[in-house]
């Protein structure tokens, strides 16, 4: 590893993410598509973190302004790399590819391009398909990043409200509680783009399971509920989905040939063994709310499938 990389390494665990998770930084500048993955998000600190859609990144935003000249790297390097790097303190993440050489963004992004919680998931997928031909199952695949999230702007009267119940681990268990009845809120009801939770119980700084209501549609919806079901204990599939769906986000607006491929100075993930996915505390498989984009099997009535038999009929005696 060059000493370079290293010092940006240092600089980015020590000061910025203290060897914690990640945030959405990576993949809003990304999704946010007037040239792409472009660094536009550290560029214009005044203009693109108040977008209603990036409401709550100002503090990734700030942290990372600190290091823009001191890193070696453009911008839109910078934010895939900590991207990256914060990545790998998560237990369970799979070690992300760093691709280098964006160059700046001369002008801001538009208001508008980045999905919002409140979003229906027509919404969502078509906006991922435009910003780049992202399929159902590549959304539902990106959204494993939500293993490590926690939010702060939903509900503001609650801080860092975790998306599951091991907001610290990157592994299934969101695909699994997000299919579960909702049973309150950890704070108040009624804010945009939340719904019913099932654990939503808090105490002090521990706050309760807060649901987004683009994951508990994109859970049910026919176009990809079996996509979301099928990453249940399937962490080895969600890790490498999640991969290779990050690594076409990450390059948005660029030509993978203009880039130069810089993963091994990306870090080797936490290697803490992953839990299998399990219902929390109270809960059963009768708290599951499953529905599946399959229909019911229609026996064909002909070879061909169809329900006219071609047939040769010759006259006789029976």
């Amino acid at each position: 590893m060059a000493f370079p990389a290293f010092l940006a390494i240092v600089l980015l665990q020590e000061t910025v993410f203290q060897n914690e998770w990640p945030t959405d930084l990576a993949a809003d500048d990304a999704v946010a598509i007037t040239a792409g993955a472009d660094g536009s998000m550290l560029l214009f600190p005044t203009i693109e973190p108040n977008f209603a859609a990036n409401n709550g990144v100002d503090d990734s935003v700030n942290n990372l302004l600190s290091h823009v000249g001191e890193a070696p790297c453009e911008a839109g390097d910078l934010v895939q790399f900590a991207g990256a790097v914060a990545l790998s303190n998560c237990p369970g993440a799979p070690q992300l590819e760093f691709m280098a050489g964006r160059p700046n963004k001369t002008i801001p992004a538009i208001e508008g391009l980045i999905p919002e919680p409140s979003d229906n998931v027509t919404a969502i997928l078509e906006r991922f398909a435009d910003a780049g031909n992202f399929s159902p199952f590549e959304v539902v695949s990106l959204l494993a990043s939500h293993s490590v999230a926690r939010a702060d702007k939903v509900d503001e009267t609650i801080d860092a409200a975790p998306f599951d119940s091991t907001p610290f681990t990157f592994d299934t268990q969101i695909f699994l509680e997000v299919l579960l009845k909702g049973t309150g809120f950890p704070g108040t009801g009624n804010n945009s783009g939340e719904v019913m939770s099932p654990l939503p119980l808090s105490s002090g700084n521990d706050t309760g399971e807060m649901r987004l209501q683009s994951d508990f549609e994109l859970a049910r919806d026919p176009r990809t509920a079996c996509f979301w079901q099928g990453f249940v204990n399937q962490q080895e599939l969600m890790a490498l989905s999640f991969k290779v769906a990050m690594a076409k986000l990450a390059i948005l607006g660029h030509s993978r040939a203009d880039l130069i491929d810089c993963s091994d100075v990306v870090p080797a993930t936490v290697r803490t063994p992953v839990k299998p996915a399990s219902f929390p505390a109270t809960k059963s498989a009768r708290d599951l709310e499953l529905t599946s984009g399959a229909k019911e099997t229609l026996i064909p009535h002909c070879t061909n499938g169809g329900q006219d038999c071609p047939a040769v009929q010759f006259d006789g005696p029976a």
